[in-house]
């Protein structure tokens, strides 16, 4: 069984790059296999989960050629043969491993399809509610049917059709489902329009106009004309805000640190941990740049002493990925933490609040939890422990940064996980625990195909 082992530093200064965000590489290599054309897709994300999402449009006729790749995992530079929209029936059942999203935006896809495929994914994605987008997908025209042990859970077979435009009203807060709806629009006769309930990462409408897709938005009324073509672009992937975050965490927590992330997205829609991290007393430098369609930079951040706060409802929908490590920044400030409105943490990975809460308290922390969060009373000293990550990758990672400010040494098993959103995690975690006080720059061996 895989495992990190991790202890105390007293120094990090460092600088490096995260690899390519999870959720914009999902949809690049969704979008770009549905352009008109050639397209070349560079920093995307080769973790397990986006693999599948790449693999899937593979199965569905869109080849693609690795120019480069992180070595030991997969590629980071790619060209994508865009099919205009005229996708082909899978060979088989299309596996989407342990990933939500890929599961999600997929059914979106394949429920304008004019031929019946299956999506299926391990156990943990086989326990998640598909409700969500099988509903909106239905009042479409989509047959969707979940075979899941447990109701209304994957696998879903899916037998697209002509589909009618709607007006959808989420009763969630949810950028999977809003995609997966927009991506269903898409082969609707008419106009598909979504209304959410708070705003949401936009990351589609942004990679939408990127391909020449119009969209249009009125206050969180988001709608889209079907029939359009996507045209084939190159595109960069930002690094991924949500992986930095643990290493933001880091550096914030520990006094006289610097730490300075590079090319890392900072869509106002994701920077929500760099507002909460301010508030608690981290001192950060904001350098925004303009990609294509998401804006990218670079974020430095110095330690200081750190107090508690109170996360924001609004917060949350654009928090939830970082709450894990969040928790753990509250227990290394000074004064009370309160999480709320964050109940779909339960029908993540694992269920969320109580793996944190029970990982916490593991390591000496004062925690109380609730059934939408949890409130810690932070400055009490962790102290080692084994922790298992429930097969979730936010998990193990959050809690190998509690590991760098405990006594002892901490163990973290069942780490294979951290592959499905952060390959090389592992090896920056080695090199921050390897330095003393020289900076350092951290990269990840590549190897190029040309």
């Amino acid at each position: 069984m895989s495992e990190l082992r991790v202890t105390a530093i007293t120094s990090l200064h460092a600088e490096f790059s995260v690899p390519g965000d999870k959720s914009i590489s999902h949809r690049a290599a969704i979008f770009s296999a549905l352009s008109n054309g050639i397209c070349r897709v560079r920093n995307f994300l080769p973790s397990e989960d986006c693999l599948n999402t790449l693999h899937a449009m593979q199965a569905l006729g869109a080849r693609h050629e690795v120019i480069e790749e992180l070595v030991g995992y997969g590629p980071t530079h790619l060209v994508v043969h865009g099919q205009a929209m005229r996708l082909s029936s899978p060979p088989g059942p299309i596996d989407c491993g342990n990933s939500g999203t890929g599961m999600r935006l997929l059914a979106g896809l394949l429920a304008g399809q004019p031929f019946t495929s299956e999506l299926f994914g391990d156990a943990s994605l086989s326990s998640r509610p598909m409700g969500r987008i099988t509903t909106p997908l239905g009042q479409m025209g989509a047959l969707i049917e979940t075979r899941g042990t447990k109701p209304g859970c994957a696998p879903l077979v899916i037998r697209g059709t002509a589909l009618t435009p709607i007006t959808y009203q989420m009763p969630v807060a949810s950028a999977q489902v809003k995609s997966a709806v927009l991506l269903a629009g898409m082969f609707a006769d008419g106009t598909t329009t979504v209304i959410q309930p708070a705003e949401t990462r936009d990351h589609t409408e942004r990679m939408l106009a990127s391909f020449g897709v119009t969209t249009r938005s009125h206050d969180n009324a988001i709608s889209i004309d079907g029939g359009q073509m996507p045209v084939a672009c190159d595109f960069t992937v930002p690094g991924d805000i949500s992986s930095a975050a643990f290493w933001l965490v880091a550096a914030a927590a520990l006094p006289g640190s610097r730490l300075l992330i590079k090319d890392v997205g900072l869509n106002p829609t994701r920077t929500a941990i760099l507002k909460v991290l301010g508030r608690m007393g981290a001192h950060m430098i904001e350098t925004v740049q303009h990609g294509a369609g998401e804006p990218i930079g670079n974020v430095e951040i110095h330690g200081a002493p750190l107090v508690g706060t109170c996360i924001l409802a609004a917060e949350i929908p654009n928090l939830i990925d970082e709450i894990p490590v969040l928790a753990v920044a509250a227990a290394l400030a000074t004064g009370r933490t309160v999480i709320r409105n964050a109940s779909e943490l339960r029908v993540k990975e694992t269920d969320r609040i109580t793996t944190v809460v029970n990982n916490l308290r593991a390591m000496g922390a004062q925690v109380t939890e609730f059934e939408d969060g949890m409130e810690i009373e932070g400055g009490h000293p962790l102290h080692a422990a084994e922790i298992d990550s429930s097969g979730d990758h936010r998990i193990a990672m959050a809690f190998a940064i509690a590991g760098l400010f405990a006594t002892g040494e901490t163990i973290i098993r069942n780490t294979a996980c951290v592959n499905t959103s952060y390959p090389g995690f592992a090896h920056h975690l080695q090199a921050i625990l390897g330095q003393r006080s020289t900076p350092a720059d951290f990269t990840l061996p590549t190897r190029s195909h040309l």
